[in-house]
């Protein structure tokens, strides 16, 4: 059994407000520590919410750096690109002076050493998929057991024969080496998921056990 914290909300609505104002005070701290922070987040529609919330915060977000866990090998401005949800939710209100690293470079050496630019990460939000995915940690993907190896680049395209569009990464060994880890998931699908994935087993079958055994503090975050 894989042990992390485990913190259930009574509605997503308290979930969300209470994941950021955690995630607020935590870049806080970090970013009073150096002259800049990296936040790096999901896209998709579950974190909306939190994203939402979070760009309200009173923050020095000129000194941040917003990293998106992953994108999907489309536009810039398409309705699935991570970088515009992202955009449209928490590059807002008092976080529109962050700085959103953009994932849509077709090169991948150069991609890389954008991102490595801003690490480590200082506070990394995740979430998980039904099937136990993570960012676009995919099992099934060919590229998989490249992006969980110790030795993996910072990014990697990876191309889940479960998703219509290639994916851009980041890699376990670069969300594992975040200072503090938080897992955001809601609905009972997810929590069997989750459940399953902690009671242990391969990597390569449940990639979210690569953040969950990472050796910073991990905290799920869960309301039905």
């Amino acid at each position: 059994m894989i042990e992390v914290a485990f913190q259930s909300y009574p509605d997503r609505e308290t979930l969300m407000r209470s994941l950021a104002e955690l995630v607020a005070d935590q870049l806080r701290a970090a970013h009073a520590t150096k002259e800049t922070a990296t936040l790096a987040v999901p896209g998709g529609t579950t974190p909306g919410p939190f994203l939402s919330a979070l760009s309200e915060a009173d923050l020095p977000w000129q000194g941040i750096r917003v990293l998106p866990t992953d994108e999907r090998r489309v536009s810039e401005f398409s309705e699935r690109s991570n970088h515009r949800l992202i955009a449209d939710t928490l590059i807002q209100n008092r976080a529109a002076k962050a700085d959103l690293v953009s994932l849509h470079e077709p090169l991948i050496g150069s991609l890389e050493k954008r991102v490595e630019a801003v690490l480590p990460i200082d506070v990394l939000v995740l979430g998980m998929g039904d099937d136990m995915h993570t960012a676009s940690l995919f099992p099934g993907a060919p590229e998989l057991g490249a992006a969980l190896a110790p030795g993996a680049p910072a990014v990697l395209e990876i191309t889940p024969p479960s998703q219509p569009e290639a994916r851009l990464t980041l890699t376990a060994p670069v969300l594992r080496a975040a200072d503090v880890i938080h897992v955001l998931i809601t609905g009972p699908d997810k929590l069997a998921a989750f459940e399953k994935a902690r009671a242990g087993g391969p990597e390569a079958e449940a990639p979210i056990r690569a953040v969950l055994t990472a050796p910073a503090p991990v905290t799920v975050h869960y309301a039905e």
